[in-house]
């Protein structure tokens, strides 16, 4: 496909050796490696990834994703997944676009076009679509700004629009519209998975998120879990172990430092749970990754 020829010689163009960058386009990043990952842990935040060359697996929960150049990922909330590129070489690296998306302009979007919206219960906020050539073309038109920045403010935006509807034409499951809409359930259980996201330490009070959520508790707990594929606990202890991981690589803290710093009581319980997640114990786990370094 030539579109996707052109898709991978734009990132090579602005991407001379492996990393992640950040581009003079607003919630534009590309992301280049030449070989096959460790898995790596993060939070997803609402975004498009398509990747030009290569492939990737992605873990959420106990499910798995597997994308590349025919197919396209959208998240619709911020979700702790696991990431790792399955197909890379230097000949052939992988080559991926992550453009971040605006809650506001998606509603935008899905107002002015009068999109319609199934009554379903929200579905899960990580979807797979078959990428095609309108989508295809927008996102290469967004990033042809980056060879005249002084376009980028005028036209940037339009084509950011142009994506979101063209995503939104390909969302079989309506996940996106449903995120972005005021009131909804979906709404709703996003608002209650930023606060999460903000307060992982604290100690996890269901009746309390559920208030949040305006929903029942057994009805937050189902809706909840369809979403994220965890239940709130399995959610928060994910994050909880993201950033304990990150505060003992950075910080050179203590593992009962960083237990205790994520929310933990119990410098053992918090051993045993970062072991089951990761592999190995705090500090050897930390030794590998410096090595590794």
């Amino acid at each position: 496909m030539e579109q996707m020829k052109e898709l991978a010689e734009l990132i090579e163009r602005n991407v001379a050796v492996d990393g992640t960058y950040d581009t003079s386009i607003t919630g534009l990043r590309f992301v280049r490696t030449t070989q096959i990952s460790e898995p790596v842990y993060s939070v997803y935040e609402p975004s498009l990834c398509v990747v030009a060359q290569g492939s990737k697996l992605v873990m959420l929960g106990e499910e798995s994703y597997q994308y590349d150049s025919a197919s396209y990922l959208t998240a619709s909330v911020h979700l702790p997944i696991t990431g790792q590129v399955i197909k890379a070489s230097p000949e052939s690296p992988y080559l991926c676009v992550h453009l971040q998306l605006d809650m506001n302009q998606i509603f935008e979007v899905v107002q002015i076009s009068s999109q319609e919206i199934s009554n379903d219960s929200p579905r899960r906020g990580l979807v797979i679509n078959q990428i095609n050539d309108s989508l295809l073309e927008a996102v290469l038109r967004l990033i042809r700004l980056l060879e005249t920045p002084q376009d980028i403010p005028i036209l940037a935006d339009g084509i950011k629009r142009e994506i979101i509807y063209r995503i939104l034409q390909n969302d079989r499951n309506d996940s996106l519209k449903h995120f972005s809409l005021v009131g909804s359930q979906a709404q709703r259980i996003a608002k209650v998975i930023g606060v999460l996201n903000r307060e992982f330490a604290q100690p996890l009070k269901v009746n309390e998120l559920a208030k949040e959520a305006r929903m029942s508790s057994s009805s937050f707990y189902h809706h909840f879990k369809e979403v994220t594929g965890m239940s709130p606990i399995q959610f928060q202890k994910q994050l909880r172990l993201q950033e304990a991981r990150r505060l003992l690589l950075t910080e050179n803290l203590e593992a009962a430092e960083a237990a205790f710093q994520v929310g933990y009581e119990s410098p053992s319980h918090f051993s045993r749970e970062y072991s089951r997640k990761f592999g190995l114990s705090p500090m050897k786990d930390i030794r590998r990754l410096r090595e590794r370094l």
